[in-house]
């Protein structure tokens, strides 16, 4: 018995067996922002007042380098995943989509690796 109508028999249209791990993706990203922020949180209130040296020598340590970092890396994954399932939702025009789509691949890239070498610059002592 198949469910399928003969357009869609023709066409060859059906699930592309791909949205299930795009949804966990976006939900283990969310879960492991919950503490990633928390922690990042503190540091900020802990920083409050403090001058450049310390806050700089405070995010050159090993250990909140490596938290920034996941931090980063996590916040720059979940909004690519985010504004893809977005653009997908709402945007009709072919070319528009696929332009938006790569916009937001390779701005993410981009801002991600960035931040991510400003924390090494500062871990590393630059």
């Amino acid at each position: 018995m198949n469910m399928r109508t003969p357009l869609g028999q023709v066409r060859g249209l059906g699930s592309a067996k791909d949205g299930t791990h795009h949804w966990w993706m976006q939900r283990l990203t969310a879960i492991a922002l919950v503490p990633l922020v928390v922690i990042f949180a503190i540091e900020v209130i802990a920083l409050t007042g403090a001058g450049h040296a310390e806050v700089s020598a405070t995010l050159g340590h090993p250990v909140v380098a490596g938290i920034a970092i996941l931090l980063i890396i996590t916040v720059f994954y979940h909004l690519r995943l985010g504004l893809q399932v977005v653009i997908e939702d709402y945007v009709h025009t072919g070319s528009t989509k696929i332009t938006l789509l790569v916009l937001n691949m390779f701005g993410c890239v981009a801002l991600g690796i960035t931040c991510v070498l400003a924390v090494l610059k500062l871990a590393f002592g630059g």
